[in-house]
């Protein structure tokens, strides 16, 4: 039993991520056949209200009294607003204007985009002369090159042929395959990857706030469902025909997407980051690029470019670069915790207690932050 709770955070993980990936798959080839991406999103957050909000109820502890006071009101309607409502807008516009493939490729930017806005509010200071901060900066560099890469030198294709959609953007008005359609999609994919960092670090106060993460995860699906039917009426107005769902591709896309892709998915997100933290979580990224690519080649027929693979591979270095600066933080953390566990009793406590503060609760506490490069935060 101890051996399978062990590996448990990490198979959660990878369940992530397949989630992930069937759920581009499907969502680009109901895109592609005139699903509209906002639309998409209401129908999504209300499945997933509908199917975790019952179960958050039933399965909550007695003991577990948790209220929706003002603070955590706040707190977690910003985080839909952010995590959730903006970050999938953005992404099923960029998915839809540019490609499965390069949507989730891009995804692997979150960790490096995380440190960039952490040191911008002073949350992670810039020490040269140390060699993981150093990481974090070289990785950062390598991600966002690569990503470059991938927006403006497609190349040329490696596999499958051209293919003409004729399907346009609402908001850009342009269709999905084209150049511009390409540039717009990975600017698009790019502020999803923003808007995912800001949420892994709202998390954290989040659920310091409001505990019950299960709980926590139906609120920021209703919460999102609200915020989405408000901005799908502002862009597409009141269209009985917009609202119809017209194929067997979209019931399944607004099913699986709503149930596993949002409540699911959500849940053990939150679940994954308070038992290993966000960074244990982000190395995980890559296998959905993986998945996505081969089965997006073979079922949807998708074009493969060597400009977008190899940039994809070079965002996938950079990762695990800026992963490298982090998980070195986070094993000498973990040493110290138990070292901290068990000295407690002993005399040395005193000189345990500079230790404390670096332990592995504060990397939970402050997303993909390290010890030697971070400013620490009073709790």
């Amino acid at each position: 039993m101890g051996v399978v709770e062990e590996y448990l955070p990490a198979m959660a993980m990878l369940g992530i991520q397949a989630i992930y990936a069937i759920v581009t798959l499907i969502s680009r080839a109901a895109l592609l056949e005139g699903m509209s991406p906002r639309v998409f999103i209401v129908y999504r957050q209300a499945f997933a209200t509908l199917s975790i909000a019952p179960i958050a109820y039933l399965s909550r502890s007695k003991s577990m009294k948790v209220s929706l006071d003002l603070k955590s009101f706040y707190l977690i309607f910003f985080a839909a607003l952010i995590g959730s409502t903006m970050n999938h807008n953005f992404f099923y516009e960029g998915l839809f204007l540019a490609s499965s493939s390069l949507a989730t490729a891009m995804e692997n930017l979150i960790p490096a985009v995380t440190f960039i806005i952490a040191a911008m509010v002073g949350m992670e200071s810039v020490k040269l002369t140390n060699l993981r901060c150093m990481a974090k900066i070289g990785g950062t560099v390598v991600c966002v090159g690569g990503a470059m890469f991938m927006a403006l030198l497609r190349g040329p294709k490696l596999l499958n042929a051209t293919q003409a959609f004729g399907v346009k953007s609402a908001i850009f008005g342009v269709e999905s395959g084209s150049d511009e359609a390409w540039l717009l999609g990975s600017l698009s994919l790019f502020g999803s990857c923003c808007c995912w960092s800001i949420w892994l670090i709202l998390q954290v106060p989040a659920m310091a706030s409001y505990p019950d993460k299960l709980s926590l995860s139906a609120w920021t699906c209703f919460f999102s469902l609200i915020q989405s039917v408000g901005f799908t009426l502002w862009v597409e107005g009141a269209n009985v025909e917009t609202w119809k769902i017209h194929s067997k591709t979209e019931l399944v896309c607004y099913l699986f997407s709503g149930i596993f892709g949002s409540g699911v998915a959500y849940f053990l997100q939150a679940w994954g980051i308070s038992k290993r933290g966000p960074v244990f979580s982000a190395v995980f990224n890559p296998f959905c690029t993986i998945i996505t690519t081969i089965l997006a080649a073979i079922f949807l027929h998708e074009e493969i470019y060597t400009g977008s693979l190899l940039g994809g591979v070079i965002v996938i270095i950079g990762l695990y670069v800026v992963l490298w600066g982090k998980t070195n933080d986070y094993t000498k953390e973990e040493d110290r915790e138990k070292c901290r566990v068990e000295t407690q009793e002993e005399d040395c406590e005193s000189a345990s207690t500079s230790i404390e503060t670096d332990s592995y609760k504060v990397d939970v506490r402050e997303p993909l932050l390290s010890s030697g490069c971070t400013h620490h935060i009073d709790s």
